[in-house]
């Protein structure tokens, strides 16, 4: 039995269904997409810079938190500034009853006065499942030598109330003043919380 299954795990590998999730303290994983204008987009484009990548759902209560109360604009504005790219992904199957086309998600974006380097479509989940991505939000920092150093969620309240923001820690802008002062993260990972990715059953 074992060898059998071993055989459909290798079936699966070859086929492209089983992907290994980034590991913190390792290479991050590289990957192309395409951006909600058509543009393609690869992690090696930004080679030598520090990448925060983060997996969003504007049907999910807790992205509706973040960028209601403009905290997760805030957050990319304040890396941003500071020479960091931020990719925000959209891993949402077209099979789901939330999925929005790229027109659609860009123009939400635009709305939420996001201010991310890229929204990558990311429908067929390779890119999610490349990261083992789980909930909108999920967040990812990637260091400018190309490590992943953190992975988890953007605080410490693992709440849809935005009274909780306040006195959260923000897990992402505090991994990114740590690396970029060149000093090791002191919380590499945490749990990430938020509504769970509807991947595409292809995947």
């Amino acid at each position: 039995m074992a060898r059998r299954m071993f055989f459909v795990f290798l079936w699966l590998l070859a086929a492209g269904r089983v992907f290994a999730a980034a590991v913190v303290g390792q290479p991050a994983p590289d990957f192309t997409a395409v951006d909600t204008a058509g543009r393609t987009v690869s992690l090696a484009d930004f080679k030598g810079r520090p990448v925060v990548l983060e997996w969003v759902n504007p049907g999910c209560p807790f992205v509706q938190k973040h960028y209601g109360s403009a905290n997760m604009q805030g957050t990319q504005r304040d890396a941003v500034a500071k020479g960091v790219v931020w990719l925000t992904i959209n891993s949402t199957s077209p099979e789901a009853a939330d999925y929005r086309k790229p027109a659609e998600m860009a123009a939400w974006m635009q709305q939420q006065h996001a201010a991310s380097t890229a929204t990558l479509m990311d429908s067929d989940g390779k890119v999610g499942r490349a990261y083992g991505a789980r909930t909108t939000p999920h967040l990812y920092l990637i260091d400018a030598g190309g490590k992943l150093v953190y992975a988890g969620a953007i605080d410490s309240k693992p709440s849809t109330r935005v009274a909780d923001i306040d006195s959260a820690t923000n897990y992402v802008k505090q991994a990114l003043g740590e690396a970029l002062a060149g000093k090791p993260v002191s919380v590499p990972t945490s749990t990430s919380y938020g509504c769970s990715i509807k991947y595409s059953s292809g995947a």
